[in-house]
């Protein structure tokens, strides 16, 4: 009897195809499912994210009674918010249950759990309101600065600050606060004092403990420069009034000393100090907004050094709050015999001796493209 052969066929090479099959398929749904959540979290980030690239305060009234999706509505409709339906998403995941009633000031460039946070009362507890005050800014850019980050409105700064019974307080409070500040021609008293900063306030903070926060800072590092006050043949009001021209005029820090040797040679020689920027603070134009007119220019007015009768003398008051290199170049300032100082677009400031060699480096700047012009 024939031997019948059986062939064996090897069902192995099917069985690593189907197998690499299903490992492509699988490993195609679960590439698309990451992309797909990528994209969710992309797209709920955007909308959870600012209304606003840009900084845009506005007030916001959550009413008595009002439920957490009912203020969702209103904030997409003042344009606090990008997306109902993310914040939707958002208070539900942390289940936000209320808010409290009261009038808030909303930035519509913060994030929608920024914004949650707020309105629950959280935000500010946790984290305290950091405000960041410039060298060189104003009482009227500090105000605006206020009224953007807390309660207090710009007209309550102002109010404060203008109050002469308050103004008498803080004389009394502060070594550094003389009755020089209360002279009717100075616009803003406490103009020079506010020392600038970064601090933290709370959301409620009012307008006398900015003020006074700000001044107990100013306590701190004049109190370094104590003896030198007191040794120095200019009053406090007037090395206030110096420093804050100072800190306007010099672009770095090496230049300040330099600076204030200049202008301390001009008041010795009985010359106008002839600053433009305390004539820009003078007509309460900002720095920089526009050239200025021949008439302002030469119209007296106290703060500007530009102007007639103003030989010998500082401005009657500060034009900014001057940080601490400017109250070091005045109270130590370089010994030089220059009489002149000119800054070109690069920062650099040239110092001459006689007005002839300072018209012609002004010609040079100005062939050469290098003159500032507003």
């Amino acid at each position: 009897m024939e031997k019948i052969e059986t062939l064996e066929i090897d069902d192995k090479p099917k069985k690593k195809r189907r197998l690499k099959k299903w490992v492509k398929v699988t490993f195609s749904i679960f590439t698309g499912l990451i992309i797909v959540i990528a994209i969710i979290a992309i797209v709920l980030s955007f909308l959870l994210s600012g209304a606003s690239t840009k900084s845009e305060v506005i007030d916001f009234t959550v009413d008595n009674g009002s439920s957490v999706y009912s203020v969702g509505k209103k904030l997409e409709k003042e344009g606090v918010i990008r997306s109902y339906i993310a914040y939707k998403t958002y208070v539900k995941v942390k289940n936000i249950k209320s808010y409290k009633a009261g009038v808030y000031r909303l930035d519509k460039s913060l994030k929608v759990k920024d914004i949650v946070s707020i309105l629950t009362g959280n935000y500010y507890k946790e984290n305290g309101i950091k405000i960041t005050f410039k060298e060189g800014n104003t009482i009227t850019s500090i105000a605006k600065e206020i009224a953007k980050n807390t309660k207090v409105k710009e007209s309550e700064f102002y109010d404060k600050i203008n109050d002469k019974t308050y103004i008498d307080e803080l004389i009394n409070k502060y070594w550094f606060l003389t009755d020089d500040i209360k002279n009717d021609n100075i616009y803003y008293a406490l103009e020079g004092y506010l020392f600038p900063d970064t601090y933290t306030f709370t959301y409620d903070v009012t307008a006398e403990k900015i003020i006074e926060t700000m001044l107990n800072q100013t306590n701190r590092v004049f109190n370094k420069y104590r003896s030198e006050f007191s040794s120095s043949s200019y009053s406090i009001n007037e090395i206030v009034a110096l420093s804050s021209v100072v800190e306007k005029e010099g672009i770095y820090d090496k230049d300040r000393k330099m600076i204030a040797g200049v202008f301390y040679n001009r008041l010795n020689a009985n010359m106008p100090l002839g600053s433009d920027v305390t004539t820009y603070y003078a007509n309460k134009i900002e720095l920089g907004e526009r050239d200025l007119t021949s008439s302002e220019l030469n119209t007296y007015n106290p703060y500007n050094t530009r102007g007639p009768g103003m030989n010998g003398k500082l401005p009657v008051g500060a034009i900014s709050n001057f940080g601490e290199s400017s109250l070091k170049a005045v109270l130590n300032p370089d010994d030089n015999d220059y009489y002149y100082f000119v800054a070109d677009k690069s920062g650099k400031t040239h110092f001459t001796k006689t007005y002839e060699e300072h018209q012609k480096i002004i010609k040079e700047l100005k062939e050469a493209n290098n003159w500032i012009e507003w």
